[in-house]
């Protein structure tokens, strides 16, 4: 029966002996990362900034495209056109204007004057509502909250699962993939929504379980060869795992990549964000999470707790 392996079934591929290249180099783009969030700061979208939100319902099926042109051409910045629900139910988000409620309600007024005359066909306005400062803030925390409380409890669950080294070298992968994805979006002022968001907590939890994988093959690999200098060691557990890390990637890249072509401007930025974080995720798992345990040293001897486990289920 043919198998597709897209490595040999076997390879000796010296990972560990890259890890000072690596980690200048993560260190540099974490660095680059920082401080292009610092200067130039993200493009934040309506969730974040305040602005107005308009839903509304066209006879047949909308045509986003002729919505997003008149819509786009009134000069009022950012302007969001998705459909939700039906085909004929259309949400419309509009920056906040500065002004205040005045300036917001002039903003709906325009935009019905623009469609009502320009779109062809009666259109039915079914709710406007406006995001202000406040509540665009609490949205950044919550946000920023949601990351972080994530982040911790990975590290929580690594340190049960292995030991503390374990759990410092996999929330140190996780902090230079959320640090990439940050810095990558600010240098290329990419727009920075709630949709981004669930693609970091996405990334968080996709890079965690390529790391777990590698430090399982670790840990039952400490248990076989006591003896094994632990570089070796390493590199044997990575190229163990190498064929499944790969296949993951690649067919979860596949599916990315069809959502990104095709899959239309609304979820253009979260598939982006998470194309992104597979490729950074992947190489930390390898060249980040792995070579850290020879830098904080782990218990080399894990005989005790599979002997223990024995005699529990003996008694």
């Amino acid at each position: 029966m043919f198998r597709l392996r897209l490595v040999p079934e076997t390879t000796n591929i010296k990972f560990v002996s890259f890890r000072k290249a690596s980690f200048l180099l993560s260190s540099l783009f974490a660095i680059c990362s920082v401080v292009l969030f610092a200067v130039i700061g993200l493009n934040y979208g309506i969730d974040f900034r305040g602005g107005t939100m308009i839903e509304i319902g066209t006879e047949g099926p909308a045509d986003l495209t002729r919505i997003r042109t008149i819509a786009s051409s009134l000069g009022l910045g950012d302007v969001q056109v998705q459909s939700f629900g039906e085909e004929n139910d259309v949400l419309i988000r509009v920056e906040q204007q500065s002004g205040g409620e005045k300036a917001q309600q002039n903003v709906v007024a325009t935009l019905r004057a623009a469609l009502d005359r320009e779109y062809g066909s009666p259109i039915s306005y079914r709710r406007v509502e406006v995001v202000g400062p406040k509540i665009s803030g609490e949205l950044v925390e919550a946000g920023t909250l949601a990351v972080i409380l994530a982040v911790i409890a990975m590290l929580v669950y690594i340190w049960f699962r292995f030991e503390w080294q374990f759990s410092v070298g996999a929330v140190v992968a996780l902090l230079h993939d959320v640090v990439l994805t940050i810095g990558i979006f600010s240098l290329l002022q990419l727009e920075f929504n709630l949709s981004i968001i669930a693609a970091i907590l996405t990334i968080v939890g996709y890079s965690m379980n390529d790391t777990v994988v590698v430090y399982d093959r670790v840990r039952e690999n400490l248990r076989k060869y006591k003896k094994m200098p632990l570089d070796d060691l390493l590199n044997l557990s990575i190229n163990d795992t190498l064929s499944r890390t790969a296949m993951t990637s690649l067919t979860t890249l596949l599916a990315l990549l069809a959502l990104y072509i095709f899959g239309g401007e609304v979820i253009r930025g979260f598939t982006f964000a998470m194309i992104w974080g597979v490729v950074v995720g992947t190489y930390s798992s390898i060249f980040v999470a792995a070579p850290l345990l020879l830098v904080l040293g782990v218990k080399r001897d894990w005989s005790g707790l599979q002997t223990g486990a024995a005699d529990k289920k003996a008694g």
